[in-house]
């Protein structure tokens, strides 16, 4: 089953951005789709494997915070090359 899912980390300190930057590089070097903006990552693919790539990652990017938010959603298609049609 294909999934995408979009995340958002906020790491609530001062020095916030190697952090993120951190778990952008480890979802960039896995084999999944991995679009960056500069409000959000998504990352595309089949559900496990995107599930188990999240459960380490999202591990280590909170062990590398001391307080912090992870939004996430997840939609049950494939929606890498949407494109608005209006």
């Amino acid at each position: 089953m294909k999934i995408s899912i979009e995340l958002t980390l906020t790491p609530l300190q001062d020095e916030f951005e190697p952090a993120i930057i951190h778990l952008i590089k480890k979802l960039r070097a896995s084999n999944l789709k991995v679009l960056e903006n500069p409000l959000s990552t998504q990352v595309y693919g089949e559900y496990d494997e995107v599930m188990n790539l999240l459960k380490n990652e999202i591990k280590e990017a909170f062990e590398l915070i001391d307080n912090g938010l992870l939004f996430m959603k997840i939609v049950k298609t494939d929606r890498q090359d949407y494109e608005p049609h209006f």
